[in-house]
């Protein structure tokens, strides 16, 4: 792999700068990371959200936080990002501490990386490649590996000369003497030749997961997909729905493959619910372009759950970082509910779903669950609820067949579409039903039956 990741257990030191006139002091935190002690929930409190997830995104990695540096700027260097007399003093806490790679919570310019790295003596990597190297610590099905990859090699592309001077060497020799090629540009082709083959490979990826969509489509199940920030508990909840037994941890991108499983929602019948990657603020492009294939089960699902940690400190934050990824692939206008995660741990008693007979079209559209996936409180809310988002392609009332029709009516048995039946004294049928309309015409229109029936 090209990729240069740290070794997990490496000593960094940790850099975060606040532009704009949004800054902060951060001593309590730099004492508690170089101290390395925690909070009663193990996590560093530096009153900065941004901060507190940076420092979990490190850990994530497997990488010790040694020490962390916050600072004020009005505007980032062109060439360093941060000051120069800042860059001294974080040059003497590497020496001074052994640090062995420097992150950065922003996004570096290749030039800026390799100026950091000359004056700090020390690895330098920023948010997107902290991010990509989690990403490939965790990928573990063929497509993610393919996926990560793919980012990871666009990433690096730009990044081929940091501190790499022997590859601007001509190469030479019998048989290639001339004007030749340096290694650089040879290793640039190399790269472009991988990244070429791995998106080939994912097109022919999405080109069955496009099919599989389509044979979903035909058998007339709509999917539903968990979306949200990371670590909002997706994946507990898709195990609450489903008993599927997917991995759960309380850590940044546990989940990184999109799982599927189907199961008998009451009161509708069965459908696919999918969990799928958990997004982050300022996530890398490269991952949302290379993470299409993942992605696209949300943007073509029929129904979005947006899982959002209703204890966050940065809630709103962790909401707009969301819905501008769900906007960036094509999947704002889809139906969705807000799932309010986590009351378990909101200090107080926690907010109680509205018990109402009949859910307006609105309500479907705008009112929040409040419930707890790990304790189960307000699950059965929710099944309602989606239940009720879905019921406006419900078709419900009673078929009347003949005795001759019994093949459609062991078509309809064989999608779950009768609830009860009555056999008249001709032999025919009168079956109560409960389907998806469109399933239903479909059905009625292959055995000669108008749409809708009794017209």
């Amino acid at each position: 792999m090209f990729f240069d990741r740290p070794e997990a257990g490496e000593r960094a030191l940790l850099v975060h700068c606040s532009f704009t006139g949004s800054f902060k002091r951060h001593s309590a935190a730099k004492r508690a990371v170089a101290s390395g002690s925690n909070d009663e929930s193990g996590r560093l409190a530096s009153g900065d959200s941004s901060v507190d997830e940076f420092v979990d995104l490190v850990r994530a990695a497997g990488i010790s936080p040694i020490y962390l540096e916050s600072m004020q700027r009005k505007d980032p260097s062109p060439r360093l990002l941060i000051g120069s007399g800042k860059v001294d003093e974080l040059a003497e806490l590497v020496k001074a501490n052994d640090i062995d790679v420097a992150l950065f919570n922003h996004t570096l310019s290749p030039s800026q990386e390799r100026n950091l790295e000359k004056e700090l003596e020390c690895k330098v990597i920023d948010r997107t490649g902290l991010i990509l190297d989690i990403f490939a610590q965790r990928a573990r099905s063929h497509i993610g590996k393919l996926q990560v990859e793919l980012a990871q090699l666009e990433h690096i592309s730009t990044r081929l000369v940091r501190g790499w001077t022997h590859l601007e060497r001509q190469q030479g020799g019998i048989g290639i003497r001339g004007p030749g090629e340096s290694q650089l540009e040879t290793d640039r082709r190399l790269l472009q030749v991988r990244i070429t083959a791995i998106k080939r490979r994912l097109a022919k990826v999405n080109a069955q997961h496009d099919q599989g969509r389509r044979a979903r489509s035909r058998a007339e199940l709509p999917t539903i997909a968990l979306v949200g920030y990371t670590n909002a508990g997706k994946s507990t909840l898709f195990n609450a729905v489903t008993s599927a037994g997917v991995l759960v941890k309380d850590q940044l991108f546990a989940t990184l493959d999109t799982t599927m499983r189907s199961f008998d929602l009451p009161s509708f019948g069965k459908i696919i619910l999918a969990d799928t990657v958990g997004f982050v603020s300022d996530l890398p492009h490269q991952l949302v372009d290379a993470f299409k294939a993942t992605l696209e089960e949300a943007a073509q699902a029929d129904l979005l759950l947006h899982v959002i940690d209703a204890s966050a400190a940065d809630m709103q934050g962790q909401i707009d970082a969301v819905e501008e990824v769900l906007a960036e692939i094509g999947a704002m206008d889809l139906p969705r509910i807000q799932v309010m995660n986590k009351v378990d741990l909101l200090s107080g008693a926690a907010p109680l779903n509205e018990v109402v007979d009949e859910w307006s079209d609105e309500d479907l559209r705008s009112r929040k669950i409040w419930l707890s996936a790990h304790t189960g409180a307000g699950m059965s809310e929710l099944l309602t609820r989606i239940a009720g988002s879905l019921d406006a392609n419900i078709w419900r009332g009673t078929l009347q067949l003949a005795a001759a029709q019994a093949r459609l009516r062991a078509k309809l048995y064989a999608e779950g579409a009768v609830q009860s039946e009555q056999i008249d004294d001709d032999g025919g049928y009168e079956l109560v039903i409960c389907h998806r309309a469109s399933a239903l015409q479909r059905l009625l229109e292959e055995a000669g039956i108008s749409w809708p029936p009794g017209k």
